[in-house]
């Protein structure tokens, strides 16, 4: 870890901490709502998870705490165990806690087993469709709500009784609910110094304080330091593992996937590299340290992260101060966040489900490879409809099937009787002879040998650190058969990453294939023009030459 404290950037960690934690307030009470613990739920859970997965994890810049997946899965176990207990939340305490508990625990031995680091084989496609299935289950949870009534826990059960309370509408939790989204949107157009969920949350709250609107509220919130809930422990029937296991296991497999996933965008933004297995340990001391204090476990969280690299950030110390900016609202200001409506945390997080939601990959639906489309598709119907984990588990083995089916289909079509073909020699030759020396210093060649897909593209953000400092470079692809959509966004991200240092992007020799779905998603032209695409590499060097 180096330094105890890294003090180098406090300015920066400060605020960036600071603003995070800002962010972070309004959405910690909407998941401790959602989750069906209450809103101190939520709280406890950012803030130990926020300086304990901050501290101890692998990631420098992120930021942790209850997010929407988990928050989704979390209510799912919580209803579950309320159930099984005659619907007594105090009975059903212990076997929740254990759960959390037991979540914690799975995540550390995932990272001291050094598991992490394979998550970056999982393909785009099952990650897209399980996010944005993540995104539609958060939305429709809110329509109740919404509505201005309780919801009811299971999607089906939404729809079925959507009809029964159509006539019982309370206008005024919709205007508020309509309210919130609004000030979401169209706030940080007038300023971004405020975070807009913080400003829809305060301004709604006391508006409807002011005007004593007949809607729903947070009610009571424990003020001072939280307690230790060991005891409740005692409750628990440990006869019947599998009831704690199954559901452990799901919130520890999605809350490393959630984690690691933030991780990559912290480290496409800062240009570091974070360590898979440390992260996840953090994050599975901050998930227990949560749990016995009776918060809800969380993850990294995407839009927080974001947040605190953007306001200064790039230390462990920021994720730390964020929550002990949280710990100093627990502390005083629990008799205001009372009165928050529950109809304006519902707009909050239906914003948080339409962020979740990967309209990108929808988009393209009809333009990448139909076999990453049936996928995601049928990642995100099982993952609204039936259980996340059987939704992933699912979408891997269709993914590997449908991947060794394809892989198969192209060593069939190489196979040639004769020579093999004339261009090959070019391979090994970096840059055709002919060009100056001086041209030379200014060019970068990228060789790219087989299919780019899921399991290739987690390498590019390490071809962005190692690219030297030039002004050219010619991604050379005679020898890709394939991209599937992993591939197609790892590219584009690639060629993003090299525009902001000022590199111009040339391609060599992309077949048909490669070449169709580039031109589908219109990253050629949109992001390297069509006149640097050329099917020779000789050719296009002699285009590069000429333009430098």
């Amino acid at each position: 870890m180096g330094k105890i404290v890294d003090t180098s950037n406090l300015r920066g960690d400060f605020f960036g901490g600071l603003t995070a934690g800002v962010v972070a307030l309004p959405l910690a009470l909407a998941f401790g709502v959602q989750s069906g613990m209450g809103a101190i739920a939520g709280l406890y859970g950012a803030i130990m998870i926020g300086m304990i997965a901050a501290w101890f994890g692998g990631t420098d810049t992120q930021i942790s705490g209850p997010t929407g997946p988990m928050t989704v899965v979390s209510a799912v176990v919580i209803a579950s165990a309320v159930d099984a207990h005659g619907g007594r939340m105090e009975d059903a305490l212990g076997t929740i806690i254990a759960i959390f508990l037991l979540a914690g625990l799975l995540q550390i031995l995932l990272g001291v087993f050094r598991i992490g680091h394979y998550i970056k084989y999982m393909p785009y496609p099952v990650v897209s469709g399980f996010m944005s299935g993540i995104g539609i289950i958060i939305i429709v949870l809110q329509i109740f709500p919404f509505l201005g009534h309780s919801s009811p826990k299971k999607i089906p059960e939404i729809f079925t009784s959507l009809p029964d309370i159509l006539d019982q509408v309370n206008y005024a939790s919709v205007c508020l609910a309509l309210a919130t989204i609004a000030i979401i949107y169209l706030f940080p157009k007038i300023t971004k110094l405020i975070p807009s969920a913080l400003a829809a949350l305060v301004a709604l709250t006391v508006a409807s304080t002011i005007l004593e609107l007949d809607v729903k509220i947070i009610g009571d919130i424990p003020e001072g330091l939280p307690v230790l809930q060991l005891s409740s422990l005692s409750n628990v029937d440990w006869g019947r593992p599998m009831l704690l296991l199954i559901p452990a296991l799901t919130l520890a497999a999605l809350g490393t996937i959630d984690s690691l996933l933030t991780s990559i965008v912290a480290d496409n933004m800062t240009r570091t590299q974070h360590s898979s297995n440390k992260e996840l340990v953090g994050q599975g001391l901050g998930n227990m340290a949560a749990a016995v204090i009776g918060g809800i476990p969380g993850a990294g969280a995407t839009m927080r992260t974001v947040v605190n690299i953007n306001s200064g950030g790039r230390t462990r110390l920021s994720g730390v101060i964020h929550g002990l900016a949280l710990l100093i609202v627990l502390l005083g200001a629990g008799a205001y966040a009372r009165l928050i409506p529950l109809p304006v945390l519902a707009g909050i997080l239906i914003t948080v489900g339409i962020g979740i939601v990967n309209y990108k990959a929808i988009k393209h639906i009809p333009y990448v490879p139909l076999a990453d489309s049936l996928i995601m598709l049928v990642v995100i119907i099982l993952t609204v409809f039936v259980d996340l984990l059987q939704a992933v588990a699912v979408g891997m083995v269709l993914a590997c099937v449908l991947f060794m089916k394809k892989m198969s289909d192209i060593v069939d079509d190489q196979v040639r009787d004769g020579l093999v073909g004339d261009n090959l020699d070019d391979a090994d030759n970096p840059v055709d002879l002919t060009v100056p020396e001086e041209v030379r210093q200014q060019v970068y060649v990228k060789y790219f040998d087989g299919p780019i897909f899921f399991g290739f593209s987690s390498r590019f953000p390490e071809m962005l650190r190692d690219v030297p400092s030039v002004k050219v470079i010619v991604l050379r692809m005679d020898r890709v058969p394939y991209i599937d959509q992993s591939g197609i966004y790892s590219i584009e991200d690639l060629i993003l990453g090299l525009q902001e240092k000022n590199v111009h992007v040339y391609f060599s020799g992309l077949q048909k294939q490669p070449n169709e779905m580039l031109k589908n998603i219109a990253l050629i032209p949109r992001l390297v023009p069509s006149n640097r695409v050329y099917s020779d590499f000789r050719v296009c060097m002699e285009a590069v030459k000429e333009s430098l």
